[in-house]
């Protein structure tokens, strides 16, 4: 792989997610991929990864994007560090689970409609350019949210 196609993985894959289009995230993971969230848990495969991103592209946290502010590429080892801003819209969020609710309403009556907070994202990648690692971390939920992120979404 070159810094072109880990550069071009990591485009593609982030404007999917701002797209909200879980499918076309779903194509970019390896068989044996393995996703770890803010809370640690592990994801191994594609069905537990699509189940664990669903909530978020089911609107439970209304709507979404993600902004990158920061990209580091090591092209030998296959891997990138991506450092974010994720930013919410509650004004359309749904009802998904109890917890997400009760996780919404929270957030709204603390911050308002609009919030973000930051985070990154380590990448592995395998030979062909299919992520096999995903280990995101952030300052969140209720410390690292900033009403001061939550700008209008386009």
């Amino acid at each position: 792989m070159t810094q072109q196609d880990i550069d071009g993985v990591i485009d593609r894959f982030g404007a999917a997610f701002n797209r909200n289009d879980l499918d076309e995230v779903m194509t970019f993971f390896a068989a044996g991929a393995v996703y770890q969230p803010v809370d640690g848990t592990p994801h191994r495969g594609p069905a537990a990864i699509r189940a664990a991103f669903e909530p978020q592209f089911r609107y439970a946290f209304g709507a979404m994007r993600f902004d990158e502010h920061d990209r580091v590429v090591d092209v030998a080892a296959r891997k990138a560090v991506v450092r974010w801003a994720c930013r919410h819209d509650l004004s359309g969020a749904r009802f998904y689970r109890f917890l997400f609710w009760a996780q919404r309403i929270g957030a709204g009556i603390l911050f308002g409609k609009r919030f973000g907070w930051q985070g990154l994202d380590i990448f592995h990648f395998d030979e062909s350019g299919k992520i096999i690692g995903k280990f995101t971390y952030a300052n969140c939920p209720w410390p690292g949210m900033q009403k001061s992120l939550g700008v209008p979404l386009p």
